[in-house]
């Protein structure tokens, strides 16, 4: 029995994720990336255990999100912005010693005047736009760039990057016209090392340059279309809060958007959509109770889900009676699709309302403490 919803974190497959998105890409360096408050999962704790695997490379996505992290981390790791620099911001990232991701002239031109105020080299990474179209510089602004270098004084650029927009799809042919355009680019650096890749280029057939930025792997989502690779690390249940039998035609929840063709019997769930569970999943998603599919029936409600349970043996149904939501029978990739979206929307989604386990890493930590 249990008396609340439970998120189950498992640090020691987060590590064994890692361990492998690292040897993966080798020689190149695996980065982690915990923006969003390591997807749901606590940025200090999952940062702390990829740091414990070798990882020296993080990336959150906002100035707040390093500001929150650099000072709750034990040893040695650098901190990338990668939404990089809005104004007002220049000398807080450089006092924190944030490393910023520069996606644009105006970055790039008051960073450099920021390195003059403190009479020092600051550090960055730049990145260019290889056909997303969402961050970097444009094609202009880096034929800019290239012709007047100077706009990089004061700037030790530790990285050149660009981001893959069809990376889970290794066959889609924008991947190679985006890898080329990069690689374009960044001969016009060619003392600066590259990253190009995310979770799904890392499983390229390829080389990965010098740095990969792997994400929702490493919190086992899947980064492709194909069988996942990669190791559950996030299991949810919560107890059945209430059961009772309903006759044919009675309607249930909110709108009664279901009505029950037979009697049925509903256990009703303390998770809603306050706690991060998709409100489209009404009629449509399900969760397990000992290994059985119990549909959901009805509106998800702000606190609330109502399973048809009819198929379930009775000897599993009782109030406390453990219901899984995300585990063994149904991955976090499969209530993503049956809520139409994708894991990392999930993952990030999840509320601070459950109750979290952490289960610790296992496997002793290699000693990379030499890694730059």
């Amino acid at each position: 029995m249990i008396t609340s919803a439970r998120l189950t974190i498992d640090l020691e497959a987060l590590a064994a994720n890692y361990r492998l998105v690292r040897d993966r890409v080798a020689p190149a360096q695996a980065g982690g990336v915990v923006k969003a408050d390591g997807y749901g999962l606590g940025a200090v704790t999952v940062a702390q255990t990829l740091m414990a695997q070798g990882c020296r490379h993080l990336f959150v996505a906002l100035f707040s999100e390093a500001e929150a992290l650099l000072p709750n981390l034990t040893g040695e790791a650098q901190i990338y912005v990668l939404n990089g620099l809005l104004p007002g911001l220049d000398a807080q990232c450089a006092e924190l010693g944030a490393i910023p991701v520069l996606n644009s002239l105006d970055q790039i031109e008051r960073w450099s005047a920021q390195a003059l105020l403190r009479s020092e080299t600051l550090p960055a990474v730049l990145q260019v736009d290889t056909g997303m179209s969402r961050m970097g510089l444009p094609p202009d602004e880096i034929a800019r760039l290239i012709a007047t270098p100077s706009l990089l004084d004061g700037i030790e650029l530790r990285f050149i990057i660009s981001h893959l927009a069809c990376a889970d799809d290794p066959n889609d042919p924008a991947n190679a016209a985006q890898q080329a355009s990069f690689e374009a680019v960044a001969a016009q650096f060619p003392d600066v090392p590259r990253a190009l890749d995310n979770s799904g280029g890392t499983f390229h057939a390829r080389g990965h340059f010098d740095l990969v930025r792997a994400g929702i792997a490493l919190y086992g989502g899947n980064p492709g279309t194909g069988p996942n690779p990669m190791q559950p690390v996030v299991g949810l249940e919560a107890p059945i809060a209430q059961l009772r039998t309903i006759q044919p035609g009675t309607g249930v929840g909110y709108g009664l958007t279901f009505h029950a063709s037979r009697e049925t019997r509903i256990a009703t769930i303390p998770v809603g959509y306050a706690d991060g569970w998709p409100r489209c999943l009404g009629n449509r998603g399900a969760a397990y109770i000992a290994g059985v599919r119990a549909p959901i029936v009805g509106r998800v409600s702000m606190d609330s889900i109502t399973l048809d349970v009819t198929d379930v043996p009775t000897e599993h149904l009782y109030p406390g009676a453990p219901v899984e939501l995300i585990g063994p029978n149904q991955t976090v990739d499969q209530v993503a699709s049956d809520a139409g979206t994708i894991s990392y929307e999930i993952l990030t989604q999840l509320s601070h309302r459950y109750d979290r386990d952490y289960r610790p890493v296992r496997t002793p930590a290699l000693d990379r403490s030499n890694i730059a």
